[in-house]
């Protein structure tokens, strides 16, 4: 799968109406064949801060969602919001869903 995380520095002005602000490109990235997630986070520590976790099937799902027409529209839309250029890391990895993170196990509670 191709796992993306970017961080978002939002203008202070436009911070708490973000989720509003982005949610036409969320839904239609949802709604993508070939996206797993697509799930926004606010930074505890700066709230101007957003952080996008998303993951795409492969490449070809990865490049159809850089060329879809709402990435093309969010491209014109979400920067006039922004207070930088986003940041991001991207890479390929040989898995398809999140793995449990075993150093904090906890024990089946039913």
């Amino acid at each position: 799968m191709i796992f993306i995380t970017a961080k978002f520095r939002v203008l202070p002005e436009h911070a708490d109406r973000w989720p509003e602000i982005a949610a036409e490109f969320t839904r239609a990235t949802r709604a993508e064949p070939g996206c797993l997630w697509f799930d926004w986070s606010r930074s505890l520590d700066d709230p101007t801060e957003y952080v996008l976790v998303e993951a795409f099937r492969d490449a070809d799902a990865g490049a159809a969602h850089v060329q879809s027409a709402h990435f093309r529209t969010a491209q014109r839309t979400l920067p006039p919001h922004l207070a930088a250029t986003p940041r991001i890391v991207n890479a390929t990895i040989p898995q398809d869903d999140w793995s449990e993170l075993g150093e904090m196990s906890v024990p089946d509670r039913r």
